[in-house]
């Protein structure tokens, strides 16, 4: 019961509400499938593919350690991302196969223009959430 409890309250925790864009990116046959269901639940639709062009609210970027280069996947969720939107990267968490050092996401959101704002348990996985830095103050 408790991870039916837990699987209920992803979306909450991911700061996902009805009628947001979410945009997975990186699924494989590992993904939390009930934090997946859940998100898609929530916002009342499926969650938007890598292939599309709409504007997104959330990007959900499932990442492992030899995935590739995380700044280079960043800069792409970035890409369609609006101006108060953010990214989650989700990574199996410490001890599991292929993690992901919490300093390679920091290290990666920074050189991709995001800041990392929190982590949080997510099941199996956690999640950081990322923001793009402000655009230039519009003071002259």
């Amino acid at each position: 019961m408790v991870a039916a409890a837990d699987a209920q309250n992803y979306a909450q925790k991911l700061g996902i509400s009805h009628g947001l864009a979410v945009q997975e990116l990186g699924w494989d046959e590992d993904a939390d499938d009930n934090l997946r269901a859940d998100v898609e639940e929530v916002i009342g639709s499926e969650l938007v593919d890598e292939d599309s062009d709409e504007v997104i609210d959330v990007v959900l970027l499932w990442w492992r350690d030899g995935d590739g280069d995380l700044i280079d996947s960043l800069v792409d969720a970035i890409g369609p991302l609006a101006d108060e939107g953010f990214v989650w990267v989700l990574t199996p968490k410490t001890g599991q196969p292929n993690h992901v050092e919490p300093s390679e996401i920091a290290e990666s959101a920074a050189v991709a223009g995001l800041t990392q704002t929190s982590a949080i348990n997510l099941g199996s996985w956690t999640g950081s959430r990322l923001v793009q830095r402000k655009a230039r103050s519009k003071q002259r």
